[in-house]
Formats: C-alpha cells, structure tokens, sequence
C-alpha cells in the first residue's frame, strides 16, 4: 500500500504542476478546459496557475522531506479548492459534466490519496 500511496500522491503533485504551468504559460485555452472560459483576465489565471503550481511543489516538497502524515494533511486540505471549483464551474455557465467529471471527480481522487497516505 506504500508504493500506491506514494505514487498516487506523486502522481497528483506533478498533474497539478502541470496545471499551474500550463495556466501560467497558456492561460485562456486553460481556463477553457476549467470549466468557465475568461474573456480578459489574464492576471487573475496567472495566479490560479501560480496557486496551483505552488500546491503541487508543496505536495512533493512534504512528502519527501516531512514524510507520509505531513502530505496527507496537505492533501486533506487541498481537497478543498477543488471542491470550490466545481462550485464556481457550475456558477458561472460551466456544464456540470466539467464540473462534476473533471473538478469534484478530482476532489474525491485527493481525498483517497489522502486516505492512503494517513494509512502509510
């Protein structure tokens, strides 16, 4: 359970890497596949990458050097912003497929990851 744990956990650190860059790097085609495309706010994406992109180093920066329980309270938590996003999806026009099969699908996926590392 180890092996699974650790790389489910490792696996969502670097997917939300991913996301940050690419909200960083490509903005309105990412916040087309978020779920609400945006017109002109380019600084207020660069920060929804940023955030993300600092969750996902905080996530590998814990489970290397504080351990198991320290990235699975991190992970508790996070499960928490994508939870607000299926939220502010299915406010702002989204689908509730995206909402629901991309975001709350996401915060169910974190919170197993936490559950197995809390087992560790």
């Amino acid at each position: 359970m180890t092996v699974v744990a650790y790389t489910l956990a490792v696996v969502l650190d670097l997917f939300v890497l991913y996301i940050g860059a690419r909200f960083l790097l490509r903005p309105y085609p990412s916040a087309a596949a978020y779920g609400v495309p945006a017109a002109h706010d380019q600084a207020y994406l660069e920060v929804k990458g940023l955030r993300d992109f600092t969750f996902g180093l905080a996530g590998l920066a814990l489970l290397f050097f504080a351990g198991p329980l320290a990235a699975a309270w991190l992970m508790l938590v996070v499960a928490l912003v994508p939870l607000g996003d299926t939220l502010i999806v299915l406010r702002h026009g989204g689908t509730r497929a995206v909402a629901f099969g991309i975001h709350f699908a996401t915060a169910v996926v974190v919170l197993i990851s936490a559950g197995l590392l809390f087992a560790v």
